[in-house]
């Protein structure tokens, strides 16, 4: 055996940033994936799914090959090979993306983004950690001497894996990610992998073609890919980066800022550079602060808790329409409150705590007139903020008087449909609820208080208020108002029973399929390239 090979730590030292490398990868993959497909579980879970299957594989090629031919030139030939793919991943991998999601858009009727995301892993992640799962079999084959250790050298190989594994999932979530980039992390643990098997075939003093051909894609990769924007098709944006929870774009348009978080398309905070009105469904929500103006009983200043402030959009409006009001805001993502800050010009006097939303009520004690609920990210739901538990938390934070406002940034109808989930969940838990669709939109916002009819407080405040742009918004609010109503059907989400990814993604299917039914029936009648020159 080769001297680099002779003292068996460099097979094990093989073994270990094997294990770092897939799960880097597959980490990297959930961000890489998110933008296009949401961070959703159904997301991650087709990424576990996909990369369990490469390993399965490998494992069992592996195994049969290394004994057929127990050579360890043909195992670091495999690394080269799947550093290099990885290498390409952040530059190829978003245009695969796109180029799988508007093949099957015109021809998948059902599942899109669950058939879309999963074909586009098999496409793009299945082979590289295919050849990983290679590694461990082969390196059993050359270690094994004879039978009498086995088991010892199987476990302290398995072991150097589970290390390097867990370093690998540390690492990009806490350290490479928020650092330098998801394109960043793929290139660095290729990297890793091009240099362990490089290192061996030096050893052996043997420069094959597969080296040169793979450390040339590397370094072309790690220059072009590293440049290329997720959003590669955008001009001029003001800020593109990436926190330890999501993947952060802010645009600057003619007549307003605009930050989208994970979903390429979606709005999540906007500034309007003129002032006032958005537009968008935080006008609706406005209406919160004025009912509970209406029925608070002490006449002071109204306390504002907001689960979710993104770059404070809802804050500022109600600071500006509701002056002297006190504002509490929760928001996880620290990079998201410091572009709050720099790009949409968010108050000093909003206090601002870095925490979940309901981690945050339940080490809170405080009461508030007015709480808004918005931390429904990109297209999903987190789960723990839609249940019947969390609820009942949100109204032990209300003043006797006060308004909750839920923001359901899709909008649904129809027997089990996820908005009538939340919907029935809410009433559960509160009194009286109404809600309203926001035109031109997907979103629908629910007020709901233990006391009071959301309905009423409005018209009240409404009789009593003068004239002027707050005012022409609150009657355009109170029109569209509805009672909400129990579906009879005993659709509670708790905190032990709360499919929301499935009833999301179900909804999703839907907006999708209302979107580009146009196109659809054009590629059927007149076939893809009439749909082409459509878009032209």
């Amino acid at each position: 055996m080769n001297s680099i090979l002779r003292s068996k730590a460099y097979l094990y030292m093989t073994e270990f940033f094997s294990g770092m490398s897939v799960m880097a990868v597959e980490l990297a993959a959930s961000r890489l994936m998110a933008p296009y497909f949401s961070s959703s579980q159904i997301v991650y879970t087709i990424i576990i799914g996909t990369v369990m299957i490469a390993m399965a594989l490998g494992n069992v090629y592996g195994g049969k090959t290394a004994d057929k031919n127990p050579d360890p030139a043909v195992l670091y030939r495999r690394m080269l090979i799947a550093g290099a793919w990885i290498a390409a991943i952040p530059f190829a991998g978003r245009y695969l993306i796109l180029g799988i999601s508007a093949l099957l858009i015109l021809t998948v009727n059902t599942n899109f983004l669950v058939i879309a995301a999963f074909v586009s892993c098999m496409l793009i992640f299945v082979f590289p950690l295919f050849l990983l799962g290679t590694v461990t079999p082969s390196l059993v084959r050359y270690i094994m001497e004879n039978a009498e250790h086995s088991g010892e050298i199987v476990g302290r190989l398995g072991a150097y894996n589970t290390i390097g594994s867990i370093i690998g999932t540390f690492l990009p979530t806490f350290v490479t990610i928020p650092a330098v980039g998801t394109a960043a992390t793929f290139i660095i643990f290729s990297g890793i992998l091009i240099v362990i098997a490089a290192a061996y075939f030096i050893s052996i003093k043997k420069v094959p073609r597969a080296l040169i051909i793979c450390a040339l894609i590397f370094l072309i990769c790690a220059v072009a890919g590293s440049g290329v924007s997720f959003a590669f098709w955008e001009e001029d944006l003001a800020y593109e980066g990436e926190s330890v929870y999501n993947y952060l774009q802010v645009r600057d348009e003619p007549g307003r800022v605009i930050l989208s978080t994970n979903v390429l398309f979606g709005v999540q905070s906007v500034k309007m550079k003129s002032g006032g009105l958005t537009g968008m469904y935080y006008d609706y929500a406005i209406a919160a602060p004025a009912m509970a103006s209406e029925a608070k009983e002490d006449g002071g200043p109204l306390k504002v808790l907001i689960l979710g402030n993104g770059s404070g959009t809802f804050a500022t409006q109600c600071g500006t329409y509701f002056p002297g009001c006190v504002i509490d805001a929760v928001e996880i993502d620290r990079k998201i409150s410091d572009l709050a800050y720099r790009y949409f010009d968010m108050s000093d006097d909003i206090r601002l705590f870095e925490y979940d939303g309901r981690a945050f009520l339940e080490a809170d004690d405080g009461l508030y007139d007015v709480i808004m609920v918005d931390a429904y990210q990109d297209i999903t739901i987190p789960f723990q903020m839609s249940t019947a538990e969390f609820f009942t938390l949100v109204r032990e934070h209300l003043s006797g008087n006060g308004v909750m406002v839920v923001n359901m940034n899709m909008y649904s109808d129809g027997e089990g449909s996820i908005n009538q989930y939340l919907t029935d969940t809410i009433l559960e838990c509160f009194g009286f609820a109404a809600s309203a669709d926001v035109p031109r939109n997907s979103n629908r916002e629910l007020f709901a208080c233990v006391s009071r009819d959301p309905a009423a407080l409005l018209g009240a405040y409404l009789a009593s208020s003068e004239g002027g742009e707050l005012r022409s918004q609150l009657e355009s609010v109170e029109q569209g108002l509805s009672a909400c109503l129990p579906s009879g059907q005993d659709l509670v989400l708790t905190d032990d029973k709360a499919p929301v990814e499935v009833l999301g993604m179900s909804m999703i299917d839907k907006l999708i399929s209302d979107e580009i039914s146009y196109y659809k029936d054009m590629y059927r009648d007149y076939g893809l390239r009439a749909v082409i020159d459509s878009m032209l």
